[in-house]
């Protein structure tokens, strides 16, 4: 428990200061000393004590740290698919293409369990009659249809050609998997603690595949693979995760640089241990490496779909962007590289001061 964080006053001064009864004096502070503790976390933990050591290095009282900014929410659901409109067709004209071998799949769809299917599952559906129409429409059987049976596979084929990337999208925006991991009830990432990223890299990976792939027919998607994925998705917050840790780590790095600034204004302070000792490089060093292999990943699966919508395009440009300058990712780096900076500064500086002046010549 991080006792600098624990900083919720006694019951005797709850009592005393607001005139409460001593059980709810006793169930307040309690409270607060819980919902306190709880908030800062390990990774804050040891980045404040970074900072108290650093300002007692330079004989300067320690910053209060600030509480980060949480993450935008997510757009809803609403505003991140596409309304598609369903295809009708009346049972006669599927039966006029039944040598194409949808009438079965049609009719699945058509059950109760098919119209209430989860965006992937509909994804798959869709993916599925599209490749058999438009696999129909280049073979001999197509050729052989009646020219209105003929031109009805057409028009069927053309449509789900134009429809499956924005179904396809749907499939990733409109699933609860992938937006329970931008939750804002989420924490930064512990020191020492960073989740297995590998099996939320595959998921990435796989659906990107989908993206990129789902006109190819050498590739075949598989439902219970799709669903693995999308559920390794929901096990673990890791969007949002990574860019609260962004978020924290920032700040308690502009806030150290605010320190080293603030000393430069007096009489220089030169410590008796290394600076760069204190701070904790490993923890700074790992989630930097984790947060772009993430940041990345979501970013080139986003880039494999050809569609967008404006309020994912907002999103990903104040939130996710490797480039902008306000966004989370560059915001931590451009601190730290800062912090780095002022440290190697006063490093030399007091390197320069120590220095034994040279030896006259003698004449």
């Amino acid at each position: 428990m991080d006792k600098e964080w624990c900083f919720a006053a006694s019951p005797a001064t709850w009592r005393t200061s607001l005139n409460l009864p001593p059980s709810l004096a006793m169930g307040l502070a309690t409270m607060l000393l819980i919902t306190g503790c709880e908030r800062r976390g390990e990774a804050d933990a040891l980045l404040v004590d970074y900072q108290q050591q650093l300002a007692e290095a330079l004989q300067l009282p320690a910053p209060e740290p600030q509480s980060p900014e949480n993450i935008a929410a997510f757009p809803d659901r609403r505003r991140l698919t596409f309304d598609i409109p369903e295809t009708r067709e009346s049972l006669q004209n599927v039966y006029g293409l039944r040598q194409c071998n949808i009438t079965s799949l049609v009719a699945e769809r058509n059950t109760q369990l098919g119209r209430v299917a989860v965006p992937s599952q509909h994804w798959l559906y869709e993916l599925e009659l599209w490749r058999r129409l438009s696999g129909c429409l280049d073979s001999d059987i197509g050729a052989s249809l009646a020219p209105t049976h003929r031109e009805r596979l057409e028009r069927l084929s053309e449509m789900k050609t134009r429809q499956l990337p924005f179904v396809s999208w749907n499939a990733l925006f409109g699933s609860s998997e992938w937006r329970a991991s931008f939750s804002r009830a989420s924490r930064p990432l512990s020191p020492g603690n960073l989740p297995d990223i590998e099996p939320f890299l595959a998921a990435l990976d796989y659906l990107r595949e989908g993206a990129l792939r789902q006109f190819d027919r050498d590739w075949r998607p598989d439902s219970a693979t799709l669903s693995d994925h999308l559920q390794a998705l929901r096990r673990e917050p890791l969007t949002a995760r990574v860019l609260r840790t962004l978020q924290l780590a920032s700040l308690r790095l502009t806030e150290a640089n605010r320190l080293l600034e603030t000393e430069r204004l007096g009489p220089l302070v030169c410590p008796e241990t290394e600076l760069f000792q204190a701070m904790p490089v490993d923890y700074l060093d790992a989630i930097e490496a984790y947060a772009e292999r993430w940041l990345t990943s979501v970013d080139t699966l986003l880039e494999a779909h050809p569609i967008s919508l404006p309020a994912m395009d907002r999103y990903r440009q104040e939130w996710l962007s490797l480039e902008r300058a306000q966004a989370p990712w560059q915001r931590f780096v451009h601190a730290r590289q800062e912090h780095q900076r002022l440290l190697a500064q006063r490093r030399a500086e007091c390197t320069l001061t120590t220095q034994p002046a040279s030896a006259s010549n003698e004449t």
